[in-house]
């Protein structure tokens, strides 16, 4: 009988395999082309993992590490070893807990609750075994089960978030990864094999340890560790804060919204945000030198919200604060600077004529009154419409934008008049133990439904635009996080859980066929953990309003 064989092309060249034949040993074929490891492929458009079969004629497209895809596999699968390695090493029976929480530096931040010491020389054992698992290549096997199954499995592990989050599952079947006889269960796709996780370093820091990995622009290279440690703080009390209340997972969550009024959590978390803006207005008050109050923070972040509020605390606190956006000192269009693709470059510093800046915010703080400009952004030129400021004893300025941390903004002021906040949505939910939920995708599904919302932009064009917005935020922001005098952490514990019935209609209206697709596949298997909270009982001044809408600030 003649073997069947199927036409196959990849870049452009056609070629024959036989039916069965696996996607990673092409993959194999073609390693020597590419720089960095190949652990994904496209298959007519379809991302999958490499250990599928050819069975019909395809169109193929390798995704590496150095990729967003392939570096969140790498990171998920070198999760999946931590995991198992530190379990090897302690021995199941003394592990009650591995926890990975949330990103520090190029890693993840992970703690152990259990029967260890957590010092040095576990942390070295554990690092060993995990190379040890590298050097053997174990293949990292899938299968599928009941959703029944899986729960049983994972109550049997002790792996007790696991268990409850798959209460709430609606699909039948749950995919679960092995490497030898260890299981676990992963939010999205693994390298073939223990043989790929060649790159990372083990980093004993505060009550845990950090994994320490790639970065999708060398990843076959570990950076140094350089921890960010007023952010780790701010991380680490949302966490706890979670904790407190008793969610500490999605699980936990959908506990909460199905036995308990969800309305409680929604007024708890707006009261802690709340209580932390009339804390960082009375630090602000107290130091009456302080007339420049600078807020900056990546996209989705909720500034103008949080700039309305803090407004409204620093008045009970007897100050007269005033807006200000640096935005307002763009330069004219003829003059912004270009990027690398020769587009306008709005983000960049020298967009912003910081010498007129410098020169207003100096005369004000002189007693001099100043006519503040406004950038009209259908014509390119900043415009004077009789907008003066002049500062008296109680007068403040609160000025918002993405340069606001970097002194060279605000270089001919001194020290002593700035008050610097830095403000992210550094999302403390996690799925379960070893899924996190990066802040990322927070914030892009909050950015999805209001540039819907405000603006009608399809969802598709949100994701496209994503992966620029984050290079700018990686260029001009993320570096000065630790120029912050103040951190404030605007993510909701419930918040995702309201998004979820916004940005799901959007997220499906993405075409199959457009490149954007794939990520909202991902969102959208993301979202079905969580059951939904209606938003009627959200506050008017919730930070999550400038997103859904409703609130009471004009935005």
């Amino acid at each position: 009988m003649e073997e069947e064989r199927y036409q196959v092309e990849i870049s452009g060249k056609v070629r024959e395999y036989p039916k069965g034949t696996t996607y990673l040993s092409i993959a194999k074929e073609y390693q020597k082309d590419y720089e960095s490891d190949i652990v994904l492929v496209f298959i007519d458009g379809k991302l999958q993992e490499l250990h599928k079969t050819v069975k019909q004629d395809c169109r193929l497209r390798f995704v590496t590490t150095a990729e967003d895809a392939g570096h969140k596999t790498y990171r998920r699968s070198v999760s999946f070893l931590l995991v198992k390695a530190v379990y090897d090493t302690a021995g199941h029976e003394n592990i009650e807990r591995v926890r990975i929480n949330f990103s520090v530096d190029k890693g993840y931040y992970c703690t152990i609750r259990g029967q260890v010491v957590l010092d040095q020389s576990f942390l070295e054992k554990v690092e060993a075994r995990m190379r040890e698992l590298a050097a053997q290549d174990l293949p990292i096997q899938k299968r599928s089960v009941h959703t029944d199954e899986a729960t049983e499995i994972f109550r049997h592990h002790g792996m007790k978030a696991k268990e409850k989050l798959f209460r709430y599952r609606r699909v039948s079947k749950v995919n679960i990864y092995s490497i030898n006889e260890f299981e676990d269960y992963y939010y999205g796709y693994m390298v073939p094999s223990t043989g790929y996780l060649k790159y990372f370093s083990l980093h004993l820091y505060n009550d845990g340890f950090v994994v320490q990995m790639p970065t999708m622009s060398a990843p076959q290279t570990v950076p140094p560790f350089h921890p960010r440690h007023k952010l780790f703080q701010v991380l680490k009390e949302s966490t706890q804060g979670g904790d407190r209340m008793g969610i500490e997972n999605v699980g936990s969550l959908n506990d909460f919204t199905t036995s308990e009024n969800p309305q409680q959590i929604i007024l708890v978390q707006e009261a802690l945000q709340e209580k932390r803006i009339a804390q960082i207005a009375e630090q602000i008050a107290a130091q009456p030198e302080k007339k420049f109050v600078l807020i900056a923070g990546p996209s989705s972040s909720g500034k103008t919200t949080f700039s309305h509020r803090l407004s409204v605390q620093l008045r009970v606190n007897g100050l007269v604060p005033h807006p200000i956006a640096v935005d307002n000192y763009f330069v004219n269009r003829e003059d912004t600077p270009l990027d690398e693709e020769g587009k306008l470059n709005f983000e960049c510093l020298e967009a912003v004529d910081v010498k007129k800046f410098n020169q207003d915010l100096r005369e004000l703080l002189e007693g001099k009154r100043v006519e503040i400009p406004s950038f009209n952004f259908k014509i390119g030129k900043r415009e004077y419409k009789g907008n003066y400021k002049q500062l008296g004893k109680n007068d403040i300025l609160v000025i918002e934008g993405i340069h606001c941390l970097n002194d060279k903004l605000t270089a001919e002021i001194a020290k002593e008049n700035k008050f610097k906040i830095y403000i992210s949505a550094l999302t403390q939910l996690n799925i379960d133990e070893h899924n996190r939920i990066p802040s990322t995708d927070g914030r892009l599904l909050r950015r999805i439904v209001r540039d819907a919302r405000t603006r009608g932009t399809p969802g598709r064009e949100t994701i496209a635009m994503w992966k620029s917005v984050r290079r700018g935020e990686e260029e001009n922001i993320f570096p000065y996080q630790e120029e912050a005098d103040v951190m404030f952490n605007s993510a909701l514990l419930y918040e995702l859980a309201v998004l979820k019935q916004y940005v799901e209609p959007i997220l499906f209206g993405i075409d199959k066929n457009c490149e954007e697709y794939t990520e909202a596949k991902r969102l959208l298997k993301f979202l079905d953990y969580f059951v939904g909270i209606g938003s009627e009982n959200i506050p008017g001044n919730s930070i999550l309003r400038e997103f859904i809408g409703g609130g009471c600030f004009e935005l």
